[in-house]
């Protein structure tokens, strides 16, 4: 089986779909199937590169915005478009942009198999582009990734329920798959440790810091907690809301909210797993999240996480007790159900274990063959409808 994946921009370790493509190619491949990329090549000459490479296009005006939120156009080639699709039995759309548009044309003309992951939510695009979370775009973008990318696949998979649940309200013409994306699940399962000393209480919360990540709710929630002076903030990753944020948490150091200063930085993927087995509870604060796989890395640690709860948000599904579930963007409702863990210290030591036990049941292994089976399905229909 040849499997052919289109993303404009798969090298960028910030950008969770770029992870994922990769994460699953690599996959694909330890399985025997022959899966290929084409994207923008990677600006690290000395880093793998895509097998079918495209040149980056510079977009006039709004470059400045795409780049900060780590995402990058492809030029659109038709030559390597055409050899690319020509070489594959199935094409696996990762978006429904302009790439996607002329790559489905063709895919289309020459009877090639057509599958898709839902990974952004309309709400992604927008919520970057400074716009409320109602607004008149959201539906129009929906309509189109329909109409060039999701309406022509014979299956789509949707990393969480409310993925499939939204699709379905949007009428798309389809077969849904419930697919997380996974994580790697050790041989050896995890053993946490109690907390211990409670004079420091560390708050994790990993993402791009932007404006549907929402760090700015953890943030204010410190206004309205009891045990703000024990606690330390620690935010992992970077984005175009940096500046303000570290502003915003800065504030509160200096207004005497918290008695740490709260720390901001960048982590490769094993210190990220590491920080998280030290930290006493993992915040996730997005209010638009397909599904959040640093939420279940956090917990696959052995991070206590409590998680934002909305109509666009995959990640409560990573939940297993009403303490991690407060409503997204409250800031007061988080601070209250920090407090909660705070004052409940045996509960969150408990918890620990059962949420690094929860996350075994996500195990990349387990995706990878269900993608498999829905690429068989699809490959078996379209041979007899030819």
């Amino acid at each position: 089986m040849k499997v052919l994946f289109v993303c404009n921009n798969a090298y960028n370790p910030g950008n969770g779909l770029s992870v994922s493509a990769l994460n699953t190619i690599k996959r694909l491949k330890d399985k025997g199937i022959d899966a290929r990329l084409m994207a923008v090549r990677n600006p690290d000459p000395e880093g793998p590169q895509p097998d079918f490479p495209l040149e980056h296009f510079v977009f006039p005006i709004f470059e400045p915005i795409i780049a900060s939120n780590g995402f990058c156009f492809a030029k659109i080639s038709r030559k390597m478009i055409k050899q690319a699709i020509e070489w594959a039995d199935v094409v696996h759309f990762e978006e429904a942009l302009p790439l996607e548009d002329v790559a489905m044309r063709i895919a289309q003309k020459k009877g090639k198999v057509c599958v898709g992951t839902f990974h952004l939510f309309p709400h992604n695009i927008t919520a970057n582009l400074g716009l409320p979370k109602r607004n008149f775009l959201n539906p129009l973008i929906m309509k189109y990734w329909n109409a060039v990318v999701f309406d022509k696949c014979s299956d789509i998979q949707c990393p969480t329920l409310i993925c499939k649940q939204y699709l379905m309200a949007k009428r798309t013409q389809t077969r849904y798959h419930v697919i997380s994306n996974g994580i790697e699940i050790p041989t050896v399962p995890v053993v946490t440790k109690p907390y211990g000393d409670m004079s420091e209480i560390r708050l994790l919360c990993i993402g791009r810091l932007a404006n549907e990540k929402s760090q700015n709710t953890l943030i204010e929630a410190m206004r309205y907690s009891k045990y703000a002076r024990k606690i330390r903030l620690i935010f992992a990753g970077n984005g175009p809301k940096a500046g303000k944020y570290l502003r915003l948490a800065d504030k509160l150091f200096r207004d005497g909210v918290v008695g740490y200063k709260p720390e901001f930085g960048f982590y490769t993927h094993e210190e990220l797993g590491e920080l998280a087995s030290k930290c006493y509870l993992y915040i996730h604060c997005a209010w638009v999240e397909v599904e959040g796989l640093s939420c279940l890395e956090a917990t696959r640690a052995g991070a206590v996480p409590v998680i934002g709860e909305g109509r666009h948000i995959g990640t409560p599904q990573f939940a297993i007790c009403p303490e991690s579930i407060y409503p997204a963007g409250d800031s007061r409702a988080l601070a209250e159900r920090i407090d909660w863990w705070i004052e409940h210290p045996e509960e969150r030591d408990r918890y620990s274990q059962a949420y690094a036990d929860a996350a075994r049941r996500f195990d990349v292994d387990d995706s990878i063959k269900a993608i498999v089976a829905m690429y068989e399905t699809a490959l078996a229909d379209n041979s007899h409808e030819s």
